[in-house]
């Protein structure tokens, strides 16, 4: 077997009282791929780095083969003044790689898109991150060690970066919660659990399986613990001799086996994400029709959505993607009616009730308290679908301690970050669910949790994600933003828009011929059908009176709500209650079939006016 390029013999690693990992052993053999799995806050982040050498550990060893080059992805780009984008990435060359410098720094630049000459406090997040993976790469390391790679990077680039790894000849060790990016590069997982690494000799592809095998064991071994817990605690109902030193020794004991199985037990909690579906929306959620929006910047127009139009109904479960900067924010801010168009239309549903979680995570103040952001208005508890909890209870099911609930925003992970922002806004009641880039820095069974509470969801979905096995999960349909105003829809996942993008691409060239050649001539005699230009006389004027209709039955709907509302009603008068709820489930079916019938008159007026 081939010398391990890196080793840790029981490396062990804690803050505090807090200890993150212990006895963990490892070796980094040449071409390995490895998948370093664990929730947020459970350290992997930290063991990367100790394995990378960025830290130490507090105990045991680390041993690096001689002249291997080993690579990490920083974070964080060091913030000095006049540093260049060409030579931060330039540093990351090994002395005696001159010659080659000018080419490597030139090509990773054209392939992340970025301007050498620009100085690196100026960019973005995501400009940051292809700069730190240009400079991880740039050296050619025998070893690469990558902490979320794919934050803040756009499809295109992440499909690029999985190329360049599957062509790379490094050892990588990858943390990461992108389940298609592991997928694709891994072969074999690390675990962190509790401060325990398990290993399984397989990719990511297999973790599920192999996972839910180790809990069930675990479940075994815990049930035969609570069997042995039973006979101790039935000895020592009959009493202790503390003379006697066996007894000692098995009350001893009986104290380490209730220690131990709290140990085992504390980590089986999740994240429990709830959402609350409000009242329901009309049956159309956002109607666009040809919109149009430009920008000007530096004298230039830049066009972001030229033309578009989209119908998004009821239950719909939307996903936008698109290259960083192609004008998905701009897109979804449209729809919601957060911004004007220069020309078309938005027009909104009735009843909508909107919850957007945005990825700046900008409704979090840093200075307040976790307590602070869940209750703003003081006292100790937060509503949760109509009923008080109290706060540090919801903090705890969102996996946060009881310590935390005093602790200001700021001082908070990314993925801690972002399941705060969850729990404050999943529990209010809505109808549509706006989620912009919800994935960014959650562990993967908060997004397992996430995806199971938006398939029970009855509301209307909205998803910007560059996450392809999210979306995969979790929609019916994608707007791909392309860039310069090009906007088009598809049908199904991302798996589902990739398979119809190629079909497209290897039509095109025949569609170009054909319809150069232009359409065949009508056989002689034949007659054109005669086509419609509108709606018959009769359905124009249902089509035009229906919104009059709509109207004055959510107005009934309405009063009869409130007359049911009242908590004295059934005692006073029970057969007007039953009345009352007879009249407005009949409302609602009335109000459905409505909205239904025209819908159909809508689609069927596009459809004669564009034909």
């Amino acid at each position: 077997m081939a010398t391990a390029l890196m080793t840790l013999r029981e490396a062990r690693l804690g803050f505090g009282e807090k200890e993150l990992f212990r006895g963990v052993s490892l070796a980094v053999q040449p071409g390995d791929r490895i998948a370093l799995l664990g929730r947020n806050g459970s350290g992997k982040s930290t063991l990367l780095k100790v394995m990378a050498g960025r830290i130490e550990a507090d105990g045991g060893d680390r041993f690096i083969k001689p002249g291997a080059r080993a690579a990490y992805l920083a974070q964080d780009l060091p913030r000095v003044p006049g540093l260049t984008v060409a030579g931060y990435i330039a540093e990351g060359l090994e002395e005696g790689d001159v010659a080659a410098d000018d080419y490597r720094v030139r090509r990773l630049l054209d392939a992340v898109s970025l301007d050498g000459g620009t100085e690196l406090l100026t960019l973005s997040g995501g400009e940051s991150r292809r700069a730190a993976i240009a400079r991880a790469l740039i050296g050619e390391p025998d070893l690469l060690f990558l902490d979320e790679p794919t934050n803040h990077l756009d499809l295109p680039t992440i499909e690029w970066l999985e190329g360049e790894l599957a062509r790379s000849r490094a050892a990588t060790v990858i943390v990461s919660h992108d389940r298609a990016f592991l997928a694709r590069l891994t072969r074999r997982t690390y675990w962190l659990e509790d401060g325990t690494l398990r290993v399984n000799e397989a990719g990511f592809n297999t973790f599920e399986a192999w996972s839910e095998k180790l809990r069930e064991e675990e479940a075994q071994s815990l049930a035969r613990l609570a069997k042995e817990i039973e006979v101790e605690e039935r000895w020592l109902a009959r009493g202790v001799t503390a003379r006697r030193r066996r007894n000692q020794g098995r009350l001893r004991r009986l104290h380490d086996l209730r220690r131990e199985r709290q140990e085992r037990t504390r980590s089986d909690k999740a994240a429990a994400l709830d959402l609350e579906t409000g009242k329901a929306s009309g049956a159309l959620v956002i109607e666009a029709t040809d919109l149009v929006k430009r920008f000007k910047r530096d004298g230039e127009t830049t066009t972001i959505v030229d033309g578009f139009s989209t119908r998004i109904m009821r239950g719909d479960r939307v996903g936008v993607i698109g290259p960083n900067g192609a004008g998905k924010t701009t897109l979804l801010r449209l729809l919601l009616g957060e911004i004007a168009p220069d020309s078309g239309t938005v027009r909104h549903g009735t009843r909508l009730e909107i919850v957007h979680i945005d990825q700046r995570r900008d409704q979090l103040d840093p200075e307040a308290t976790l307590w602070e952001s869940l209750a703003p208005g003081g006292g100790d508890s937060v509503m949760v679908h109509g009923r008080p909890i109290h706060v540090v209870a919801y903090l705890k099911q969102f996996l946060f301690q009881e310590a935390q609930a005093r602790s200001p925003v700021r001082s908070l992970s990314g993925g801690e970050k972002n399941r705060l922002l969850l729990a404050i806004l999943l529990a209010r009641p809505c109808n549509l669910l706006v989620l912009d880039e919800p994935t960014n820095d959650l562990d993967l069974e908060t997004l397992e949790l996430l995806e199971e509470q938006l398939a029970d969801f009855d509301g209307t979905v909205l998803i910007v994600s560059h996450d392809r096995a999210f979306l995969d999960r979790t929609v019916s349909s994608l707007i791909a933003v392309e860039g310069e105003g090009e906007i088009a829809e598809y049908v199904g996942g991302y798996e589902d828009y990739q398979r119809e993008r190629s079909r497209t691409a290897r039509r095109e060239p025949a569609g170009r011929k054909a319809a150069a050649a232009g359409s065949p001539p009508a056989e002689k005699g034949q007659k054109a059908p005669a086509r419609r230009s509108g709606l018959s006389y009769k359905d124009k004027r249902e089509y035009e009176g229906l919104p009059a209709r709509i109207a004055a039955l959510e107005a009934e709907i309405a009063r009869q709500e409130k007359a049911l509302a009242d908590p004295t009603l059934y005692g006073r008068d029970p057969d007007r209650f039953h009345k009352l709820a007879g009249a407005l489930d009949a409302a609602r079916a009335e109000l459905a079939a409505a909205e239904e019938r025209w819908l159909e008159l809508e689609i069927l007026k596009d459809e004669l006016q564009g034909s």
